[in-house]
């Protein structure tokens, strides 16, 4: 697992102040010090892209202590995911524009392997507020499929402006559906490899 950007409390408050000037600032450093301070850019060694990873690991941690607090117990897997995703959007709906434009930038040349890190980082958290426990090699199955899932549910929803993201939600449980469908047929096919392997060990 990738590990995460630099943590602090001076980080985690630089972030938040620029947040509500990114629709018009962009993610910028000029940005940064008109929100934060003349020196806040000190605390971002990376520039921009440093500060994005930060406020997606922020959103990450803000995700799982939210999820805490949801009632997920006696509910399946599946569900629990749905709910922490869900929690996720909620959590971020007035950052829509800041994280259209954070996107936008991990989508350029040369910044691949941040994106890749965020989405995984924020996939592994999803997991682990859901409680999932797997250890054995569908740990990373599991992590891989949902990133596809978490990731064209996220570009829905950056397009959808329904009533308590009714629309993403639904998108999102069509995309686990499919999901499901995959994990039972691999299933079928795993138990019917090992019939026929005992079947030619007889």
């Amino acid at each position: 697992m990738f590990d995460p950007p630099e943590r602090s409390p001076e980080r985690d408050a630089a972030i938040l102040a620029l947040l509500p000037n990114v629709p018009l600032d962009g993610w910028t450093i000029a940005g940064l010090r008109a929100a934060a301070g003349p020196d806040a850019d000190l605390l971002f060694p990376g520039g921009v892209r440093d500060m994005i990873e930060t406020y997606v690991d922020l959103g990450d941690r803000q995700m799982v202590e939210g999820a805490a607090a949801l009632d997920l117990q006696g509910r399946r897997l599946p569900t629990r995911v749905r709910e922490v995703i869900a929690l996720r959007f909620r959590q971020q709906r007035d950052n829509r524009e800041a994280i259209r434009r954070a996107l936008s930038i991990l989508a350029l040349p040369g910044n691949a392997g941040r994106a890749v890190a965020a989405t995984a980082r924020t996939v592994d958290s999803v997991w682990y507020a859901a409680g999932d426990t797997s250890a054995d090699l569908s740990w990373y199955t599991k992590r891989a499929i949902l990133a596809g899932v978490y990731g064209a549910t996220l570009l829905y929803w950056l397009q959808d402006y329904s009533m308590d993201d009714e629309d993403t939600l639904a998108f999102l449980d069509r995309r686990l559906a499919g999901v499901g469908r995959i994990t039972q047929f691999r299933r079928r096919t795993d138990a019917f490899v090992q019939r026929m392997r005992r079947n030619r060990a007889a």
